[in-house]
C-alpha cells in the first residue's frame, strides 16, 4: 500500500504542484474563468503550495502532512498496545496535536473523528501515507534524471512523459516484487527519506526565501 500511495502522492505533489504544471494550469483557469483573483502564475504556484495552519490531514501542505501521520501512528500504537483506552483517545489526540502543531483542536470533527480508518478497522494503514511520500521522493528523483524536458512538457500540460516513465518502470509490474524491490527496480536506489527531504527543502526554501 505504500507503493500504491506513492503514485497518488507523486501525481498530486511533485507533478501537480510543480511550478511548471501550475503555470500551465493558471493559464487554463484564466482562459476558462477570467480573473479569478490570483495575479499571475507565480502567485498561483505560491498559493497552491502555501504552508498554513489546519486540522485536516487530507488538506495539509506537503511540509506538515507527515506530522499528521506521525501523530496518528503514535496514538494507534498506544491503542493497540493497551497503553491508551479508547475513551481517552480524544483527549490524547488533542494533547498531541497541540504539542506537535502549536494550536488546539476546536471540535472532534477536526480531531480524532476526521478519518474513518479506525472506525472501519484499518489499523496499521496510516504509515503507508508517509511511506508513499518517501517512495515518491525516490521515484521523482529518478524521473527527473531519466525524462529529459520534463518541466517543458509539464509547462504545456503534458504529463505523458511522467506517466509513461511510471508505467514502464513501476506500474506494469503490479505486486510482482516486494515494496523495497519495486522501488529499487524503478528508482535505481534503496528506499530512503533523503530525496523527499531534499525536494521539500529546495522547494520551500525558494518559495519562502529561506
Amino acid at each position: 500500500m505504500g507503493v500504491h500511495e506513492s503514485q497518488s502522492r507523486i501525481y498530486e505533489n511533485q507533478i501537480g504542484r510543480s511550478r511548471a504544471f501550475t503555470g500551465w494550469l493558471f493559464e487554463e483557469m484564466k482562459t476558462a474563468f477570467g480573473d479569478f483573483g490570483v495575479a499571475n502564475a507565480d502567485a498561483f504556484y505560491a498559493a497552491v503550495n502555501a504552508v498554513h495552519k489546519g486540522y485536516i490531514r487530507t488538506e495539509a501542505d506537503e511540509l506538515q502532512y507527515n506530522l499528521h501521520i506521525m501523530m496518528r501512528f503514535g496514538l494507534e500504537r498506544a491503542l493497540m498496545s493497551g497503553d491508551l483506552a479508547v475513551k481517552d483517545l480524544e483527549a490524547a489526540w488533542n494533547d498531541r496535536f497541540e504539542a506537535d502543531f502549536g494550536y488546539g483542536v476546536d471540535k472532534p470533527s477536526n480531531g480524532c473523528l476526521q478519518d474513518v480508518h479506525w472506525s472501519v478497522g484499518l489499523f496499521g494503514y496510516f504509515p503507508t501515507y508517509t511511506l508513499g511520500n518517501v517512495y515518491a521522493g525516490c521515484l521523482y528523483q529518478a524521473l527527473r534524471r531519466d525524462v529529459s524536458g520534463l518541466d517543458a512538457d509539464l509547462a504545456e500540460g503534458d504529463t505523458s512523459g511522467a506517466t509513461s516513465w511510471l508505467k514502464e518502470n513501476l506500474q506494469q509490474y503490479g505486486g510482482l516484487r516486494s515494496p523495497r524491490e519495486t522501488i529499487v527496480h524503478a528508482a535505481g536506489m534503496e528506499p530512503s527519506h533523503a530525496p523527499l527531504l531534499a525536494y521539500l527543502e529546495e522547494k520551500f526554501s525558494q518559495l519562502y526565501d529561506l
